[in-house]
């Protein structure tokens, strides 16, 4: 295999697949990176078992000034070659490996490194996926709906299953939920140009969404998915991630979320945020970790608190945009709270009560069905 490459091109693309390699894993070959070149690309793949990412580099894009000089494959150690082709003086590359030993030598300006390279044969073959039957999401959107649910998963692998999203496609309508037994986050998408009649039922590690939403840009880009039995695939632009699914029942959360309510309150978004932030300085330092909200609609007072017995204690009176229902006093962690609000940027969001010791659940005024937020209350007394 002989190629030559653009230096800086090469490094962003060595960067985005290494995401997916780790130093920990049981499997040697897989703390490599593999190269593939044939005519019209060059395709590197890094893969830890659990997630896969390839990124396919074409010779017919001219900023990737790519010349195949002879096709070929090779695995190499990840830590180093990306190492090496950072520190390479000049713009262009040339990488060849010897077919006999899989020694690999990387050239560019007066620097040569000659590296042992492992046979492309005995990495693990990436799953196949039929791609035939994917649907398309808006990757702005898709990022969002990713965002906004992974801060709900379980890090305990006591009950791995809470440590995915539950994604359901019904009625050309995409849900996704999560949920650690203390909050629970869900968002739905329509979904209007997708046949009604296509449905999915499947829990992707959270940890794999967090690594793909790092790929997604801001721009209009699409990202496709399709689905195997174990496996889930999602191509952006020149990229293939793929994940382990994870398999079991996700428990049903629909009857989590309360339906009625006995006090209502909006506020601006940005400043509850900003009035937790504050509350949670104190709060932090105590063992429990909790503030309390105090909601007096009569008077049309509401005020946060939190204390540190050791430290001192804090109050702040809040300024409501609308108050409705009955007096209430509740108590919840301000971490879970910090993540609901910052999910839902700048809006005024409503927040719905039931009682003291009962979940409340957080939407926006605005497409309130499509997402909302629950955080089960401390109970202090």
């Amino acid at each position: 295999m002989k190629f030559s490459i653009n230096r800086v091109e090469l490094t962003k693309r060595l960067n985005l697949v290494s995401r997916a390699i780790s130093s920990k894993t049981t499997i040697p070959i897989l703390t490599g990176l593999k190269l593939k070149a044939n005519s019209s690309e060059l395709v590197l793949t890094g893969s830890n078992a659990d997630i896969s990412i390839e990124n396919k580099i074409l010779s017919e894009d001219n900023n990737n000034m790519l010349t195949v000089v002879e096709p070929g494959s090779v695995v190499l150690p990840a830590r180093f070659f990306t190492g090496i082709v950072k520190k390479l003086p000049e713009d262009l590359v040339t990488i060849e490996v010897n077919e006999d030993n899989l020694q690999t030598v990387i050239k560019s300006g007066a620097a040569s490194f000659t590296i042992n390279g492992l046979n492309a044969e005995d990495y693990p073959h990436l799953p196949e996926i039929d791609t035939n039957n994917a649907i398309e999401l808006k990757g702005d959107i898709f990022k969002e709906m990713i965002s906004q649910t992974v801060i709900a998963v379980s890090n305990q692998e006591s009950r791995p299953i809470l440590t995915g999203v539950h994604f359901v496609l019904n009625n050309a309508e995409l849900m996704a939920v999560a949920t650690d037994s203390h909050r629970l986050s869900q968002r739905k998408i329509k979904l209007p140009e997708i046949d009604e009649g296509k449905s999915y039922d499947l829990i992707i590690p959270g940890s794999s969404l967090s690594e793909l939403s790092k790929m997604i840009s801001e721009n209009n880009e699409t990202v496709k998915m399709s689905v195997s039995e174990n496996q889930v695939l999602f191509i952006v632009g020149q990229n293939s991630f793929y994940s382990r699914l994870l398999e079991g029942n996700y428990p049903d959360t629909s009857r989590l979320i309360p339906d009625t309510s006995t006090t209502t309150i909006e506020f601006d978004n940005v400043e509850l945020l900003g009035a937790i932030e504050r509350a949670s300085i104190l709060s932090h330092e105590s063992r429990n970790n909790v503030v309390k909200l105090t909601i007096n609609p009569a008077d049309e007072i509401v005020k946060i608190s939190g204390n540190s017995p050791d430290v001192g204690n804090v109050e702040e009176k809040l300024d409501p945009k609308k108050i409705d229902g009955n007096e209430l006093e509740i108590s919840f962690n301000p971490d879970y709270m910090k993540d609901a609000v910052r999910a839902f940027g700048k809006s005024i969001i409503k927040i719905s009560f039931t009682s003291s010791l009962r979940p409340f659940t957080l939407l926006p005024t605005e497409d309130s069905e499509n997402f909302i937020e629950l955080i089960t209350p401390v109970r202090t007394f």
